[in-house]
């Protein structure tokens, strides 16, 4: 055997049992692609934008019978306000973290921690605020009934901020005469400060709760994304 075939057969053994090293870079690139919550992706080219559901609530006629205050000591100038399809309001929005305690939601983070929720999951547990984006509608009383309005535990809501639109469900209840809240998830999706001690923001922020729309189970966001994406569409587009 000349030398020529030892080197040839030499590298070629090199080469039997070496192990193989593949450069995907397709598939490398897809796994450092940000992760999208799948319950929450709507295509770019379905969504309803933030600007077509702000000209739908413009005007306001009062389904309230006054106003309610956007904290407690506040002024009361907040109208729930109505249309065939929807009620609606515009105020603050302060942060629930009750219900499930997690890791940003306990006793120890919020010093005004509920273990409960006034609307629970399929099993009967509490909401996980930390988690469900969902919003909270003052308790029932003679200024403002929601179940009156076709408003309830698992309800659609587009909450809309700036130029982002949330879908959220109602799954909380507060005091009769505040508006403007909504759990750590809902704030945390809108790019709020979902802190409960000092988070949240002073204005901005509306709530369009669709009439006799419902979720169920409540804690499902995927049924919240869709449901609120149709329903936005039928909104604006006067069908519903």
């Amino acid at each position: 055997m000349n030398p020529v075939q030892s080197l040839a057969l030499a590298v070629a053994g090199v080469s039997l049992f070496a192990p193989a090293t593949f450069h995907d870079t397709s598939s490398r690139a897809r796994t450092e692609q940000p992760v999208v919550r799948q319950e929450d992706a709507v295509s770019v080219a379905d969504a309803v934008s933030a600007a077509d559901l702000l000209a739908e609530v413009r005007d306001c006629t009062p389904v309230s019978h006054g106003n309610h205050r956007s904290d407690q000591g506040a002024r009361a100038t907040i109208s729930v306000c109505g249309t065939r399809d929807a009620v609606f309001w515009k105020a603050d929005m302060d942060i629930d973290c009750d219900g499930q305690p997690g890791v940003r939601c306990n006793n120890r983070t919020d010093p005004h921690f509920s273990a409960t929720t006034a609307f629970t999951q399929f099993d009967g547990r509490p909401l996980k605020s930390e988690t469900l984006p969902f919003v909270v509608v003052p308790a029932p009383s003679e200024l403002w009934d929601h179940r009156a309005h076709g408003v309830r535990g698992g309800s659609v809501v587009a909450v809309v901020y700036r130029d982002r639109v949330q879908y959220a469900v109602v799954g909380d209840t507060g005091p009769a005469g505040v508006i403007g809240e909504a759990s750590y998830a809902t704030a945390e999706a809108l790019d709020i400060d979902p802190d409960p001690r000092g988070g949240g923001t002073s204005s901005g922020v509306t709530y369009i709760v669709f009439r006799d729309s419902r979720v169920t189970p409540v804690e499902d966001r995927r049924a919240a994304v869709t449901t609120g994406e149709r329903l936005a569409r039928q909104f604006v587009n006067g069908t519903r």
